[in-house]
């Protein structure tokens, strides 16, 4: 499966988010404002509030904004993947026992990515975007929570676990269709308990793997049903990356939160603001794979720093 850290305290949910409530969300997350914050934080948020004032910045998100929804992600703070090796895509692609096993998993593992709410980090974005702070999203995560906390034109770099694809016929499905579907077939995995994986994986025990029935098309009855997302090993397709590049060549800089960067379709377009000699800022716990790139980095949760930066940015 693809990329979606350990649990860290969940954010504080805003069904509306504006100045006047950021106060009161960051107080349940520990800060209650500027004044919480040690000497070095606050200048690395002045620095970062003064690099954004002028002109929008372009926001590249990976799996760190969610993992307070509860959605874990695959690397340690050091950008070393944990646990164990994703399904390839050339693995799912050349053997029914592989995809059997993919959709088994992928079946116990849906609900909590069905379940899943944007946090404070999203709904930010979403309103430095709704107030032209930010003049483009993309994101390197599949679980639509920049879209369901009212965020658009978001670019999914790896698509959305919400869509299945046909590799037969090429059209497209919900995946909550999808799910019924199996849930039809294999009743005998209702109330099986698997430990949640990223990206809507499950740790399950091989013996329930066997008698699974994969989901078949709606359309052509096919039997090739894949997630309508980027595997490993599989390239992003032209059209996204190039609209991805498009993005951030045009914005006055590049933002990165919550992502590690190890990914090459992320990295490459931090690449590409470094050479045009423009800002490239990173909020992120831990390693990224272009640190030395960096103009800025502040090791803060996306879900505490975010706010403040929204009120400063619009005061």
């Amino acid at each position: 499966m693809l990329a979606i850290e350990d649990e860290t305290p969940r954010g504080v949910r805003l069904s509306v988010l504006s100045l006047t409530t950021i106060a009161s969300v960051l107080a349940p997350t520990g800060l209650r404002g500027i004044e919480m914050l040690d000497s070095q934080f606050q200048e690395q948020l002045d620095q970062l509030q003064q690099l954004m004032a002028d002109e929008p910045f372009a926001v590249l998100t990976g799996a760190g904004i969610s993992t307070p929804s509860g959605i874990p992600d695959y690397r340690d703070n050091q950008g070393v993947r944990r646990g164990r090796q994703p399904m390839m895509y050339q693995e799912f692609l050349s053997a029914p026992e592989s995809r059997r096993r993919y959709w088994a998993r992928a079946m116990l593992g849906w609900p909590r990515v069905r379940q899943a709410q944007p946090n404070v980090a999203h709904e930010t974005l979403a309103h430095l975007q709704g107030s032209r702070r930010i003049s483009g999203l993309i994101t390197q995560n599949v679980d639509t929570l920049h879209d369901q906390a009212g965020s658009h034109d978001v670019i999914e770099l790896h698509g959305s676990l919400h869509r299945v694809l046909c590799l037969d016929c090429g059209r497209r499905s919900e995946r909550d269709s999808i799910q019924h579907l199996m849930e039809t077939r294999n009743p005998y995995l209702a109330g099986v308990d698997a430990v949640q994986a990223p990206d809507g994986d499950t740790l399950l025990d091989p013996a329930f793997e066997a008698r699974f029935q994969v989901p078949l098309c709606p359309h052509c009855s096919g039997e090739r049903l894949k997630p309508d997302v980027v595997f490993f090993g599989e390239n992003v397709a032209q059209d996204t990356a190039a609209k991805a590049m498009a993005t951030v060549e045009k914005a006055a800089g590049l933002l990165v939160v919550g992502s590690s960067l190890m990914a090459y379709s992320a990295f490459r377009l931090c690449r590409a603001v470094a050479d045009q000699g423009k800002p490239l800022l990173a909020i992120n716990l831990g390693k990224t794979r272009a640190d030395d790139m960096l103009d800025l980095k502040i090791e803060m949760s996306c879900e505490q720093l975010l706010p403040l930066l929204a009120q400063r940015l619009n005061p």
